[in-house]
């Protein structure tokens, strides 16, 4: 099997090094070539043929924007990760970097001691993301027509057998990743004003990344994006995010349901965890939960599922077509808890549809 050769782009000969060695030490894939600024990039690209490229945001002479709109005009299915910086002006640059057709991120270490420290946290966060984004299995993006919002893929849905109508929906949990924040600016803007149940996202992101996505979302989308602050009331017509770094659950109190953070142990290598969200909302909201997973990387997401589908719940899952990487949701799908697996544009109608459903029937005391 071909190794994954990657191209490294980035102006700083102490992070190219770095970036080679991680690369270089894995050995499925192999360095393709480096270059210290986009324009350098662009042409290495042309004579390299690289799967993938890791790319620096901020360079002399081009940047990493202004490389990656090159890229994306030129070449459009080149996987392209950035390596942004933990800061203010990261967030934005790598929020941009995604709106622009970035497939993923990863931010450069801090608070290391060593070169070593620091080639052990890259080689944690960048070697699954190429992994993942290069797959083996051959996938690429497939357009996908409105037909197949009319009709589930997979497992046939639990509600059209033997009942007229589910649960109603109290709660909407949503878990995604890798692509997710594309992926949320493309569901939540086409939910209503009135949209009457609140809505709790967990966005695998470090801090001030999802402040930052969180403020994002909201300017463009008729109903509230805010990040989680301990203590909040949920309320309909609002959307959470979890705060990067904090797990985010609900729990009762005093007549009202109320998000509490924590920075309990990392699940599936993450904090926030869509596992630790689903699994409180089972708890207080069961069968009247919603929960859609979206795209990403790994299976977090995956037991809180079971969990909501034992509760009774209502579980949809993006569809490969349209997920950037179809982990969380493939599992999720190929597990059999999905009643529905839709296409990203078919999602904000299909949860509008849910959620808005008047059962005509209940369960038996």
């Amino acid at each position: 099997m071909n190794k994954i050769r990657v191209l490294l782009v980035d102006d700083s000969v102490v992070v190219r090094t770095m970036l080679t060695n991680v690369i270089a030490a894995d050995p499925d894939m192999e360095v393709a070539g480096v270059a210290a600024n986009g324009r350098i990039g662009l042409s290495k690209i042309h004579q390299t043929h690289p799967d993938l490229v890791v790319m620096d945001l901020e360079m002399p002479e081009m940047s990493g924007l202004e490389a990656l709109r090159e890229i994306r005009r030129l070449w459009p299915l080149l996987p392209v990760i950035m390596f942004s910086s933990l800061t203010l002006r990261g967030a934005a640059v790598t929020l941009d970097a995604l709106e622009l057709g970035a497939n993923d991120y990863v931010t450069k270490p801090a608070r290391v001691d060593s070169a070593e420290q620091a080639e052990q946290q890259i080689k944690q966060d960048l070697i699954s993301k190429i992994r993942a984004l290069c797959g083996r299995k051959g996938h690429s993006p497939k357009s996908i027509g409105l037909d197949s919002c009319r009709t589930p893929v997979g497992s046939e849905p639990r509600n059209r057998a033997g009942t007229l109508h589910p649960h109603k929906v109290d709660v909407v949990a949503i878990g995604t990743s890798t692509g997710g924040p594309n992926a949320l600016a493309a569901l939540l803007p086409v939910l209503p004003a009135d949209f009457p149940v609140p809505i709790l996202i967990v966005q695998h992101m470090p801090p001030l990344f999802t402040a930052m996505l969180a403020e994002r979302l909201s300017s463009k989308s008729a109903i509230k994006v805010t990040e989680a602050v301990h203590g909040d009331r949920l309320k309909p017509g609002h959307a959470w995010i979890a705060p990067g770094d904090h797990h985010m659950v609900v729990r009762s109190s005093e007549g009202a349901t109320v998000i509490e953070l924590n920075q309990e142990p990392r699940e599936n290598s993450c904090r926030p965890s869509v596992d630790v969200l689903l699994r409180s909302v089972a708890l207080t909201h069961g069968a009247a939960t919603l929960a859609v997973v979206m795209t990403g990387m790994g299976q977090d997401g995956l037991l809180g599922c079971e969990m909501i589908h034992q509760a009774g719940g209502t579980i949809y899952a993006q569809d490969e077509a349209t997920s950037v990487v179809w982990g969380m949701p493939g599992f999720v799908a190929r597990s059999g808890l999905a009643e529905r697996v839709l296409p990203l544009d078919c999602l904000g109608a299909a949860i509008t549809s849910r959620v808005c459903l008047k059962p005509s029937w209940s369960l038996p005391a």
